[in-house]
């Protein structure tokens, strides 16, 4: 530790305020009105109120969730919408609030016990606090370099976006043309399956089979199951066996997974709201190519079940959707052309991927570094120390915590 720092608690420099009377009434947002809303999670701004009353304004602050240990760093009057927080508000005028929000990103705690966790874990955690002449400097250099990070990750951002708007584009050009049509029911075996019941033994006790639900189809559409059923529960159920190679589409659920299909690796069973697409043994080789012309038309296949009385798909409309159906060499050129594309696709995604996530750790290995010293040079903590303000962060402390005690008497 570096002479002229020391070391402090959280609770030395934060106090709290329960969030009861910031509570908003009605959650009847609109976003012609003018006051936030706000969560401490990544939604942060639920939505806007026409609430004049209750109104926080005691700013900067931040705000602290109490169970998740999630925070955000506030500078405008708001509202909250729960009381699982808290409000962290400074104990002196000497607190720079920006630099403990800081800190408080450096030592971030685990959170996985249903607990509230300011007053019993996180307001008790050490670490070391700079001069306050040294502290305004820190907080400068690190908002610069955020600025900077922000910016590069808003262009990688904006870049994954036009590559999805690329693969649309690949995909829509590889099917225009004059082809022969097909409905998928005159290609492949198309079923469901069922969800045996929860309460007979004999149907889930010591299971062998994977079975699949529309919940583990996501955007990962990862094909393993954690729950296995028992060969039983195929024969007395509809919860039927769909091979490996199968073309499952999801039919229900939200609305970036219904209409998405993956190919099943393994053998397994389906719920009833999955549609399994089995081709046909004399369409075997179409398999690549429906599965291609499928992730491009899932977007319009899904906005078939968005009307208001067919909130989901049904083996109905999977079964009767209308695909393209050339000869099978014209299918081979069409899926290695559009392999060929996505592949280059896959790579820059990967590459912009790992770009984030490194930016990621480059955003904590700034705030390890302005904790441990290390951030600003030697001839920026120089200037700090020629400052006629400077004084060593142990003078500051005491400061703040006889101002912290005066405080608390005038309240008594």
């Amino acid at each position: 530790m570096k002479d002229d720092w020391t070391e402090c608690c959280f609770e030395d420099l934060l106090d709290y305020e329960q969030p009861t009377k910031y509570i908003v009434k009605s959650t009847k947002y609109n976003d012609s009105y003018k006051m936030p809303v706000l969560t401490a999670g990544k939604t942060f701004i639920k939505g806007y109120t026409n609430e004049t009353d209750g109104i926080f304004d005691n700013l900067p602050t931040i705000i602290f969730d109490d169970f998740t240990t999630a925070m955000q760093y506030v500078n405008f009057k708001f509202k909250v919408k729960s009381s699982a927080m808290k409000i962290l508000v400074p104990t002196s005028k000497l607190v720079n609030m920006p630099l403990v929000y800081y800190a408080m990103q450096v030592n971030q705690v685990r959170s996985d016990t249903h607990k509230r966790y300011w007053i019993s874990v996180f307001a008790k955690k050490k670490f070391l606090l700079p001069p306050l002449v040294e502290q305004k400097e820190i907080v400068k250099k690190i908002e610069a370099l955020f600025s900077s990070l922000d910016s590069g990750i808003a262009d990688l951002k904006k870049a994954q976006e036009q590559l999805k708007i690329y693969r649309q584009a690949v995909l829509k050009k590889a099917f225009e043309g004059e082809y022969p049509q097909k409905k998928i029911i005159e290609i492949a075996d198309v079923k469901t399956g069922a969800t045996p019941k929860r309460g007979n033994a004999k149907y889930w006790e010591n299971g062998t089979i994977p079975w699949v639900t529309s919940t583990v189809v996501n955007d990962e559409f990862v094909n393993q199951s954690s729950e296995l059923i028992t060969e039983t529960a195929i024969k007395e159920t509809n919860c039927k066996l769909i091979p490996k190679g199968s073309l499952l589409m999801a039919m229900y659920g939200e609305g970036k997974t219904r209409g998405k299909c993956s190919e099943l690796n393994i053998d397994t069973a389906t719920n009833q709201a999955l549609a399994a697409i089995t081709l046909l043994e004399e369409n075997k080789e179409s398999k690549k190519f429906l599965k291609l012309f499928l992730l491009k038309n899932y977007e319009e296949i899904r906005l078939l079940s968005s009307g208001g009385v067919q909130p989901n798909l049904n083996l109905t409309i999977v079964k009767n959707t209308v695909i393209p159906f050339p000869s099978l060499k014209e299918q081979h050129q069409i899926v290695k052309g559009i392999e060929s594309r996505l592949s280059v696709c896959d790579k820059v995604e990967k590459d912009i991927a790992d770009s984030l996530e490194k930016a990621q750790a480059l955003r904590q290995s700034i705030l390890k570094k302005a904790f441990e010293g290390k951030l600003l040079s030697e001839a920026e903590i120089a200037a700090c120390k020629q400052h006629p303000d400077y004084e060593p962060a142990s003078v500051l402390l005491e400061k703040i915590k006889a101002e912290k005690r005066n405080n608390g008497e005038r309240t008594k």
